[in-house]
């Protein structure tokens, strides 16, 4: 006789009820399984995402960020979780090329990091790939506005949707998006008017949420080194909930300064 296994995490289909009954949704990024357990009683969803690579690899963007990095790391995040949707960001040159393209290295991840869905950057030009991705069983997060994969295109990173123009965009970016199956949509880097007005919009499926964005948004994320205060620099919309950049560097002081002083190890320290 098959035993049926029941989940305890959070799925997909978990933040759109979140979204129906106005609960907000919370979200940060992690890449290791220790921060990750941390975060899991607190948030809905963590993200692992390709800003790993200027995160934990000092790179200038995410473009260097491979398939394989950020299997890796979701798998950590994995281990060191039970309860939230855990959802991966699909670096770039990993779905760029086909719908086909995108479906592989999807099926991919989940399969290869037990994950409930993957995030893709992009808007209305990447529809149909949300769609046939969705149709075949892949859960997607969209992502439009200021998408870092896109930094080359777009002159840096730069705060999108001023201009009639730019609105016009992003607002037919969501729709086609959420129309596509997409079942949250992140919006970043988006001037508030804006993203308050995509928040709004009773047409939209998708959970929208925010980073850089309007409060009006279904939930909230943030890159969890921005703001614990361990980054150097941080953008406007980050607020730093934490100051452990200088914790850190003062424990590490106290450590050095007690090795040249034959204070550590202690007798204590010792077997």
């Amino acid at each position: 006789m098959s035993q049926v296994v029941t989940s305890r995490r959070l799925r997909a289909i978990d933040m759109a009820a979140r979204k129906a009954e106005g609960r907000k949704i919370i979200a940060l990024t992690a890449y290791h399984a220790h921060t990750a357990s941390i975060l899991d009683e607190h948030c809905d969803f963590i993200l692992v995402g390709d800003s790993l690579g200027m995160v934990m690899h000092g790179m200038e963007t995410t473009l260097p960020v491979t398939l394989e990095m950020m299997i890796v790391q979701a798998q950590a995040v994995m281990r060191g979780t039970k309860r939230a949707l855990v959802v991966v960001d699909m670096p770039f040159g990993s779905y760029e090329a086909s719908r086909e393209q995108a479906f592989m290295n999807a099926a991919r991840v989940l399969k290869e990091t037990g994950a409930g869905a993957i995030k893709m950057e992009g808007g209305a030009r990447f529809a149909e790939t949300v769609a046939f991705l969705v149709e075949r069983g892949v859960p997607v997060m969209g992502h439009i506005g200021l998408t870092p994969q896109s930094v080359n295109t777009m002159g840096g990173f730069k705060v999108q949707g001023r201009g009639e123009d730019g609105q016009r965009r992003l607002m037919e970016d969501a729709r086609a998006i959420s129309q596509a199956g997409a079942f949250a949509i992140v919006l970043e880097g988006i001037v508030e008017p804006v993203a308050r007005a995509i928040a709004a919009d009773r047409s939209l499926a998708a959970a929208t949420i925010g980073i850089g964005a309007s409060s009006e948004c279904d939930g909230q994320i943030l890159v969890l080194e921005d703001m614990l205060g361990l980054s150097d620099r941080v953008p406007k919309f980050v607020k730093r909930f934490g100051s452990l950049r200088g914790q850190i560097e003062a424990a590490v002081r106290d450590y050095a300064e007690e090795v040249r002083s034959g204070r550590f190890p202690a007798e204590e320290n010792t077997y």
